[in-house]
């Protein structure tokens, strides 16, 4: 059982097609990104290769592959403007377990550590994240792994009939 991060510089068809699949699965779609209602839930989003190349331009995405499989992706911005701390020098990053067999193997803690010494080697010291007030699995990890909650954005993100926080997260590196 071996996971390897491999950092994307050129995406091709196959990563496209993983990408759209994570977008497009239902279970996951919740986790993802924010939605304002139902219908908004319901809209499945289809990225190109060159949407993808685009968004190259300001994230560092490494892909995340468990027994040479793709199974996720990371990815960090550097001060993006939604920040709810606007510290210079922080990374806000984003993680997905997009297949089933990348789950509750561990992945999403060496995911975590992995990216946490990327964002390090760059020589940034904080770190911010968003995790959906449902999302008990995800704030349990980011809980174990250091990161402290600064604040809750309420009313952020629609599911199961209702509109949840979303709690923004933080940890300083030494």
């Amino acid at each position: 059982m071996t996971t390897q991060f491999i950092l994307l510089t050129e995406p091709t068809i196959p990563i496209v097609e993983a990408f759209n699949r994570w977008e497009s699965n239902p279970f996951l779609i919740p986790f993802t990104r924010p939605h304002k209602n139902k219908e908004e839930l319901e809209n499945v989003a289809v990225i190109t290769e060159e949407d993808l190349s685009k968004r190259l331009e300001n994230h560092h995405i490494y892909l995340i592959y468990h027994d040479g499989k793709l199974v996720g992706e990371m990815n960090y911005m550097v001060d993006p403007g939604h920040l709810y701390k606007k510290e210079p020098g922080t990374a806000w990053i984003g993680i997905t377990i997009g297949e089933q067999e990348g789950r509750d193997k561990g992945i999403g803690v060496k995911a975590m550590q992995y990216i946490e010494d990327q964002i390090k080697k760059q020589g940034l010291k904080r770190i911010e994240l968003g995790v959906f007030e449902f999302n008990m699995q995800a704030q349990k990890l980011y809980h174990k792994l250091g990161y402290q909650e600064i604040a809750r954005l309420e009313e952020f993100t629609y599911w199961q009939g209702k509109m949840w926080a979303d709690i923004r997260m933080e940890k300083y590196l030494m």
